[in-house]
């Protein structure tokens, strides 16, 4: 089971940097996002390929029509928050409400439900496990959160399950799709999405999703975005890992999705035999 998934965001939209941080911010700059989505959706045209889109609620705000064109295309729909906060930097209630912002404007635009959710940063962590109960009580059927590994923003290193589950907490259940990883000396390594797609060499990605039988891919559209701008005040490390393999990007994502099926997320949803699933108590 091999899924594709888009997070929209646009090029500015970096987590825990001061020049970056929320709305105020980020009318300073130039959105790059809806010409960036386009691209996208053309070469999936091209290769006759379907994937989920989690859609900021603010692009959807400000970017009207873009939700339909996208979903017109033949692609599901699911949400990326509104603010494009990290979870842990707010209280239960504040991410309540913007969860509901962003269910709101997608909704509206849409005509109908829409029941899948993946957190910025992947920035469901232990400590927050509050947001389960949230995500549920909003009719949030299927979460696409958990990154098994460690990371900057978030991470759950020591999740137990390397393929889709059952997440209980507080007497609520929710579908869970995290991130896959694999076993690379040792280490929880990520190679299907984002930067870690752009850095891995090509033929170790095409080795190891062969090998896996489970396969979640995350990209956002500056991962292929060659002309965006570049954040002058970004340190060293983090300009690399920004944009780092920018020119091969799609090249790359096109040749993976030639050599292996891909779907979307409610595809593989309905392929799941969720009676015999595996739980996770949280």
């Amino acid at each position: 089971m091999r899924i594709l998934t888009f997070d929209i965001e646009d090029w500015f939209h970096f987590l825990e940097h001061s020049s970056t941080r929320d709305e105020i911010q980020w009318k300073d700059f130039q959105p790059r996002v809806r010409q960036n989505t386009a691209n996208i959706l053309e070469f999936l045209e091209k290769h006759n390929q379907k994937a989920t889109f989690f859609i900021i609620g603010w692009i959807a705000a400000k970017n009207p029509g873009l939700v339909k064109e996208i979903a017109d295309a033949g692609h599901e729909i699911g949400m990326h928050s509104y603010s494009h906060q990290l979870i842990w930097q707010q209280t239960p209630e504040e991410f309540r409400q913007d969860l509901l912002r962003n269910i709101g404007v997608l909704e509206d635009q849409l005509g109908y439900k829409v029941d899948k959710y993946r957190a910025p940063g992947f920035s469901v962590k232990s400590s927050n496990l509050w947001a389960f109960d949230v995500l549920a009580e909003a009719g949030i059927m299927t979460d696409a959160s958990i990154f098994p590994a460690t990371r900057a923003h978030g991470g759950m290193p020591t999740f137990p399950h390397n393929f889709p589950c059952i997440i209980q907490h507080n007497g609520i259940s929710i579908k869970e799709f995290p991130v896959n990883y694999n076993n690379i000396a040792g280490l929880r390594t990520v190679l299907a999405g984002g930067g870690y797609f752009r850095f891995w060499p090509y033929q170790m990605i095409r080795h190891y999703t062969k090998h896996s039988p489970y396969t979640m891919s995350y990209f956002h559209p500056r991962d292929f975005d060659i002309m965006q701008p570049v954040l002058d005040d970004l340190g060293p490390y983090r300009r690399f890992r920004a944009y780092y393999g920018l020119s091969s990007s799609q090249h790359k994502l096109e040749r993976w999705i030639s050599e292996f099926p891909f779907t979307d997320l409610r595809t593989a949803d309905t392929a799941i035999n969720w009676a015999t699933a595996a739980v996770v108590q949280l």
